[in-house]
Order: C-alpha cells, then sequence, then structure tokens
C-alpha cells in the first residue's frame, strides 16, 4: 500500500507542479519515448542476468505491494514455538523431539504456531540444526560457523533481486538520454520544417530524459531498496533461530535461551521481556 501511495505522491508532485506552472500535460505523453526506455531497460535485464535470476527477481516484485511478514508478531510466535521445542527437549531428551523435526508438517507441536509454519525457510533452517543436535556430534562452534555460512548464503540470494532492480534504475537515466538523443537525430533531420512544428518535436526529445530520470528515481530506484530491506527482515528471523539454538547448546534454560534471541530483535519489532513471557505461558 505504502508503494502504491508513494507512487501516486512522486505523480502528483511532478506532473501537477508541472501544470500548476502553466505546462500543457500533453506534451508529457509520449509514448514512444517510453517504449524505447522501458523497452531498453527490459532487453538489458534479460541480457544482464541468468534465467534464475530473473525468475527470482520477478518472483519478488509482487512482495514489495505486501507488508512485512517480520512483526512482533510473528516473532513472539517464533519463540514460544522454540521454547515450546527446548522445553520438551530440557524434560524428555533430544530423541523427543525427533519426529516433530523430521515431519514438521505432521507435528502437533508446529500446528500450534499456523505464522511459523507457513515459512518453509524459517521452518526448513529451524529444523535442520535441531535435527544436527539430535543425530550428530558437533559442537556448539562447529554448528555456529556452519550456521553463518548458511545464513550468508541466504541473505545473498536474498538480496539478488534488489541488486538487480537497483541496476536497473541506476540505468534508466542512460536509457532516457538515448531516447533524447533519437530525439534529437529526428528533430535535426526536419530543420526544413515551420519553427513552431520544430519546436515540438525538440521538447518530445527533452521528454525522453525527464522520463528516464523520474523513473529512475521515482519508481525502479525505491523498489531496490525496499526489496534490500524486505531481505535484511528475512536474515533477521533466522539469527535470532541460531542465537536461541546456540544459547541452548552451550547450557542455558530454554527461557534464558530464548530471552538472547528477543535481544537480537530490532527494537521495532522486539516484544519487552514481560510482553514474551505472557504469551509463551498462553501457547503452552
Amino acid at each position: 500500500m505504502l508503494v502504491i501511495l508513494g507512487y501516486i505522491v512522486v505523480a502528483f508532485s511532478v506532473f501537477g507542479g508541472f501544470a500548476l506552472a502553466g505546462g500543457h500535460l500533453a506534451a508529457l505523453l509520449q509514448p514512444i519515448e517510453l517504449l524505447m526506455i522501458g523497452g531498453a531497460a527490459l532487453g538489458a535485464f534479460f541480457v544482464g542476468n541468468s534465467m534464475k535470476v530473473v525468475k527470482a527477481t520477478l518472483k519478488a516484485l509482487p512482495s514489495v505491494l505486501k507488508g512485512s511478514k517480520y512483526n512482533k508478531e510473528n516473532y513472539m510466535e517464533l519463540m514460544a514455538l522454540m521454547y515450546e521445542l527446548l522445553g520438551k527437549v530440557r524434560k524428555e531428551g533430544l530423541m523427543s523431539i525427533e519426529n516433530d523435526v523430521e515431519n514438521p508438517d505432521e507435528s502437533p507441536v508446529f500446528a500450534k504456531y499456523p505464522i511459523i509454519a507457513s515459512d518453509h525457510h524459517v521452518v526448513e533452517f529451524m529444523t535442520d540444526y535441531l535435527r544436527v543436535m539430535v543425530s550428530g556430534n558437533l559442537n556448539a562452534m562447529e554448528i555456529e560457523n556452519l550456521m553463518d555460512v548458511e545464513i550468508e548464503t541466504h541473505h545473498h540470494e536474498a538480496m539478488v533481486p534488489a541488486h538487480v532492480i537497483s541496476k536497473l534504475g541506476d540505468a534508466m537515466p542512460a536509457f532516457g538520454i538515448v531516447a533524447a538523443v533519437m530525439g534529437v537525430v529526428h528533430t535535426m533531420e526536419s530543420v526544413g520544417i515551420p519553427p513552431a512544428e520544430l519546436g515540438i518535436l525538440i521538447a518530445h526529445a527533452l521528454v525522453g530524459t525527464f522520463l528516464g530520470i523520474l523513473l529512475a528515481y521515482g519508481f525502479v530506484g525505491p523498489l531496490g531498496g525496499l526489496l534490500e530491506q524486505k531481505a535484511d527482515e528475512g536474515t533477521k528471523m533466522l539469527q535470532a533461530i541460531k542465537v536461541v539454538l546456540l544459547a541452548n547448546l552451550n547450557g542455558y534454560a530454554p527461557a534464558m535461551a530464548v530471552e538472547f534471541g528477543r535481544k537480537v530483535l530490532n527494537s521495532t519489532e522486539r516484544p519487552g521481556f514481560l510482553e514474551l513471557e505472557a504469551h509463551v505461558k498462553q501457547k503452552r
């Protein structure tokens, strides 16, 4: 919703200001210029990226129209889930969560937390390392190193669409200049026409530069920044899981391990100590 609102503000400010200054909006309506800029940008997008990156970018774009799913409620659900799993381990041993880890879709524990259970990245990351804890002999340091590598890989993959869109936005002014140059060429080959008509052709040419810059900094570029923020939010949840599991491996009780995870969260989403404690008790 904020993306659409932002676009409306940009369009109203630019085009509305132009109209208030006495400009004619019809002069800015140049579909051929848009075809040149948009077509060149789309072609460059396909040329400069592999099919895997193209698919990832197209898949990520619809998410900009949705709000963040990593809010306080989600983090509280995550902490409550991990508290319950680690509490079960503390009471009944590591083998007691084997079925939950191997089949989270059928686990009664995961079923109590549908928000987290629906995020396959989070569930996969959590269950993979719980599985290692159940069946492996790795120490906390080895598991931490492995977690860091996986989180870095996940973050790198999540950042790819943001980098692609940002680069595309950076290229839009250049494509606008290309469209403007084509307009100038057309103008120069028409120097024999009356000055009034020649002025119209020059105006059309300048619109190309205007549209390229506007699309770059008002529409395409901001999407790259938004996708980057969403990638960082996804990584933060994995970091919280990492901290909770490592705290448990180092001998801390589930309540204290969850508190470690709570401290990792951003202040805007971090629940208070008592708030999280009450939520955990309610879920139990």
